[in-house]
């Protein structure tokens, strides 16, 4: 069985030198610590017999040395292991999102994105606890009990049996109890706080559906019902902190009592000197001030397990396409496309299961140069189409592109031939030039000022006051739909594909806007392979072939004329669409307050 935390402890690797140089500094720091209080209660000790002055000057220059020492390597151990640890934090963050970028896109419907962002960033964060309050503090803290029992064991063997036998108990006892106390609290701290953030985030994206339905008061509701349940978590976990400490505290006057128990006969009986008196009751005093420290590192601990398993469940999530060992290199130019008997299933990707064809027994060919489009109801299996051709999805059958089937090749080299405009292109917060330039990042200010001309945006482009410099907001808030979609045509006309497939591009916008943007599309790509996947008919007149695909399965295929004389979905849809672009043409014509025929009511 997988064990998380020494899984991401793995992803940490690279920097266990650094780490380890870390601990032996802060076993420094906390000996000298404790040595500094016992030289301290000897110097006191030595000096109230007013013995010659010579006799305290090693003592007096040990306990410089000891203070210094402390702070010293304190601060070095801080530095080194922080940097240590923040470098791997680094590594580790590389290595969760290549898992993520592994799934992407078609894995991820496995998270939503709150959750995919407290996985990525606050569990990834947890992880620094891993090293700074788990790691080194319980190196540090067995160390100096070790050397601390050992001398005690020297000077007084009853008193140092107590204190090993204790320290134990600190080192055990005291942090399992916590860990016990603390476990149900801290398994459901990382999930909750990932509800937490899923909920705000889609509270967020949402806000206007929430404000026009009304449902504002039954979201609030459930956020705070999520941050209840995650302070009253807290609260427990602060619980069981509270009795770490008292139970570290009770320990620690155990073992000072106990060692004036011990050290108060021997001193009377003459076993030991009466200057060690002191030292014998002081240094446990030192050494459980460093143990004490374990109940919140076994807390941390237990609240690291909850982010590691998350964490792993990333890496061990299933990826729907594995690149192969050794890929067939794909051509650089696109000369064509064949799929035989093609099939493909979601289902199957996700459970083993391949109970729900999505596709079945797809056959088609794309020359260079074609231009076909693929129609059907909302779940005949478009887009289904769309993740194969991309590499997203497993597939049966044969898929050739440029005479190479796409599972032998790369997915990055099979997208490299193949560009890709859906229904919700993402853009990111940042210039309208910088979310073109992601096409090709080595393009020119030029490159990018011709994009935007083919896709149509000069204009608009020219007339904001920061240019190819404005900030379009996230998720293109501060722009229109029809301008978010040409803003992505635009990044992949930049890209520079030779086979293109339009994903519903228009799906979200008005029927005015989309007419538009198809225009565009069409006379931007005009010499491309193109292969548009859409519900919506008007402006396929033109196209060299209409496929029609329902249920997973190509029904008919051919001309605009063609699957009109056919009949069936195809002329009924068209002949819909073509009532509505009637009426829509017809409405602005209408004098004021002319009644539009309806039905009866």
């Amino acid at each position: 069985m997988v064990n998380p935390v020494r899984t991401v402890w793995a992803g940490m690797s690279s920097q266990r030198r650094e780490l380890a140089g870390a601990a032996l500094l802060g076993a420094i720091a906390s000996l000298s610590a404790v040595a500094l209080l016992g030289v301290s209660a000897w110097l006191i000790s030595t000096a109230a017999q007013m013995p010659p002055v010579l006799t305290l000057t090693v003592a007096a220059v040990l306990v410089r040395a000891l203070a210094l020492s402390r702070a010293i390597f304190r601060y070095v151990e801080r530095l080194v292991g922080h940097d240590a640890a923040f470098r791997g934090l680094t590594e580790l963050r590389v290595v969760v999102y290549g898992h993520l970028e592994r799934l992407a896109p078609t894995g991820l419907t496995a998270f939503g994105r709150g959750d995919l962002l407290s996985r990525l960033v606050a569990d990834v964060d947890a992880a620094l606890d891993l090293p700074l309050r788990v790691v080194l503090p319980w190196f540090q803290a067995i160390l100096t009990a070790g050397v601390t029992a050992v001398f005690l064991l020297w000077l007084l063997p009853p008193a140092g049996a107590l204190v090993a036998g204790l320290s134990l108990v600190a080192l055990v006892l005291t942090p399992w109890v916590v860990a016990r106390t603390a476990r149900a609290a801290e398994d459901r701290m990382a999930p909750t706080k990932a509800q937490v953030s899923a909920a705000v985030v889609q509270a967020l994206d949402a806000t206007a559906d929430i404000t026009a339905y009304g449902a504002g008061a039954r979201t609030n509701g459930e956020v705070f019902r999520l941050d209840s349940e995650l302070t009253r978590l807290s609260v427990r976990e602060s619980y069981s902190l509270a009795l770490g400490g008292g139970l570290s505290v009770i320990v620690q006057g155990i073992a000072v009592t106990g060692a004036l128990v011990i050290a108060i006969p021997a001193v009377v009986s003459g076993r030991i000197e009466p200057v060690w008196l002191a030292v014998v009751a002081l240094l446990p005093l030192a050494l459980f001030d460093v143990l004490g420290g374990l109940p919140s590192s076994a807390l941390a601990y237990q609240r690291f397990r909850g982010s590691a398993a998350r964490l792993v469940e990333v890496e061990h999530a299933p990826v729907l396409v594995t690149d192969p060992a050794v890929p067939v290199p794909v051509p650089n130019e696109f000369t064509g496309l064949h799929l035989q008997d093609v099939s493909a299933s979601w289902t199957a990707a996700a459970d083993g299961h391949a109970n729900v064809l999505a596709l079945q027994g797809i056959t088609l060919r794309i020359e260079r140069g074609d231009r076909v489009a693929v129609v059907g109801p909302s779940g005949s299996g478009k887009s289904t189409l769309a993740a194969v051709l991309m590499g997203f999805l497993p597939y049966g059958g044969s898929v050739r592109l440029s005479d190479v089937e796409i599972r032998d090749a790369h997915g990055d080299a099979v997208r490299s031939l193949v560009g890709m405009l859906t229904q919700q292109a993402h853009i990111f917060d940042t210039s309208i030039a910088d979310n073109v330039r992601l096409g090709d990042p080595s393009a020119s200010d030029d490159d990018v000022a011709g994009a935007l001309a083919q896709a149509q945006l000069s204009e608009w482009v020219a007339r904001l006051p920061l240019g190819t410099g404005t900030v379009v907001g996230s998720f293109g808030v501060g722009i229109s739909g029809g301008e978010r979609q040409r803003l992505a045509l635009a990044r992949l006309l930049l890209a520079r594909r030779t086979f293109v497939i339009l994903d519903e591009p228009t799906e979200h916008l008005d029927g005015t806007t989309a007419e538009a943007l198809t225009q565009t599309m069409m006379s931007a790509l005009a010499g491309d392979t193109i292969l548009l996947i859409t519900h919506r008919l008007t402006g396929l007149e033109d196209f060299d072939r209409i496929v029609e695909i329902q249920d997973g399965r190509i029904i008919a295929q051919g001309t605009h004329a063609d699957l009109l004389a056919r009949g069936g979905w195809y002329a009924e849809q068209w002949q819909a669409e073509s009532e509505l672009h009637d009426m829509a043409a017809l409405l602005p014509r209408l004098p004021i307050g002319t009644a539009v025929p309806g039905p009866v009511v």
